[in-house]
């Protein structure tokens, strides 16, 4: 739907390949199109804010690529936020997902959950600012997963809980067996146990969408 318009719209242009990478982290496929759809955008953008978006959807691709396993473009992921670091103002739209992206990076690839935490946090203030529910529920989500890192139960539930609340809400069905299952490995059982059936139901609901997420959830859920 976005094609026809993407080819004279930068804005639009970088919705899709948004749309295209987003795909690629569901599914591990894709990456062409995304490739495509990216040098598409950064050739129309002729802003600072319309080359900053381009480059942190760039700089995602990298590390999507990286974290699956796909290649390691570690260094590219890097380079290209921090392009978009560089072009986007302090209070452009598109700042708090570029902190949460740079947060990813941190953690992820650089394994430094000090860097991580202050990166997610900024980015949990912007969106929260810009009534970004959609954007808190990662934020809420990650944030959680440094408190579990570091013993903090009962900051991780809230966190794991906010985020699920969030995407029920919104109808963000690909994104709730992730929190369903993130929120498990906060909880005791027997609801430990529970929350990852439910998962398992949805994600085989979806296809087996995300498709990583197959190896955290239990391989015969319940009746």
């Amino acid at each position: 739907m976005l094609a026809p318009y993407a080819a004279e719209d930068a804005a639009i242009a970088v919705q899709r390949a948004a749309l295209l990478v987003e795909r690629c982290l569901f599914t591990e496929a894709g990456w062409a199109d995304a490739e495509d759809a990216l040098r598409a955008a950064e050739a129309l953008a002729a802003s600072d804010d319309e080359r900053g978006a381009a480059a942190c959807e760039r700089g995602h691709l990298a590390y999507a690529a990286t974290v699956l396993g796909v290649r390691d473009r570690a260094d590219e992921a890097r380079a290209a936020l921090g392009r978009a670091a560089a072009l986007l103002a302090p209070t452009a739209p598109g700042r708090p997902l570029l902190d949460f992206r740079r947060g990813l990076i941190a953690e992820h690839l650089a394994d430094s959950p000090e860097a991580a935490l202050p990166a997610y946090r900024r980015a949990h203030a912007g969106a929260t600012a810009q009534g970004d529910l959609l954007l808190c529920s990662f934020t809420w989500r990650h944030l959680a997963g440094l408190a579990l890192r570091d013993g903090e139960l009962a900051e991780a539930r809230h966190g794991f809980t906010e985020s699920l609340r969030i995407r029920e809400e919104l109808g963000y069905l690909i994104g709730t067996a992730p929190a369903l299952a993130a929120l498990a490995g906060a909880e005791p059982e027997p609801e430990a146990t529970r929350l990852r059936i439910e998962a398992t139901r949805l994600f085989r609901l979806l296809g087996g969408l995300p498709t990583w997420l197959a190896d955290q959830l239990p391989q015969t859920p319940a009746a």
